[in-house]
């Protein structure tokens, strides 16, 4: 796959993804923390739970890009784990329920709108890396993950879980939004 196709895609779906939450702005503190069911999540637990997830990805992704001695040869190649993770977590029909680690599950925390203006922080931070990744070889860098420190993703598939697990959960906060009457 040729890098600069995947990072112009992953960039598109990540300012598609701060449009679609710029509408979130405009609602009530009782609408976000709305729930349909008492154990799922309302639409700011949703973005916090991004958040949370961004907390770690984006300063390791930083990291990562501005450490690597391997520059960009224009391709990129997913790993066999990283390709599972991301079709495990990519937005489909029928969506896989999913149980969520502790640390990142952000039910019952008291929210309020500052998980907008976080979130879409996060995700112009995250346009910038994207920009910055142009440089760097996507397959040879690697990343940490979030569950373990011994399993390592290529820097591509790392960004292209992240991207497909805001979609994952924009697409849910969606849901919930759609509930709300």
């Amino acid at each position: 796959m040729d890098s600069a196709i995947l990072i112009n895609e992953l960039i598109d779906r990540v300012k598609d993804h701060l449009n679609r939450v710029q509408a979130f702005k405009d609602m009530t503190a009782k609408q976000l923390n709305h729930r349909n069911q008492p154990e799922s999540w309302s639409i700011l637990e949703c973005l916090e739970h991004l958040n949370l997830y961004g907390d770690f990805y984006l300063p390791e992704i930083e990291r990562r890009a501005a450490t690597t001695r391997h520059p960009n040869n224009g391709s990129f190649k997913s790993g066999r784990l990283g390709n599972y993770f991301v079709n495990l977590i990519k937005p489909k029909e029928k969506l896989n329920k999913m149980k969520t680690g502790k640390s990142v599950n952000p039910i019952g925390s008291g929210l309020d709108t500052q998980v907008i203006d976080k979130f879409v922080q996060q995700q112009e931070q995250m346009l910038v890396l994207l920009n910055d990744v142009r440089q760097v070889n996507l397959t040879k860098t690697k990343t940490n993950i979030s569950l373990t420190p011994w399993v390592k993703l290529r820097l591509g598939d790392t960004l292209r879980f992240v991207i497909y697990h805001n979609e994952r959960h924009v697409l849910q906060a969606e849901r919930v939004l759609d509930t709300i009457n």
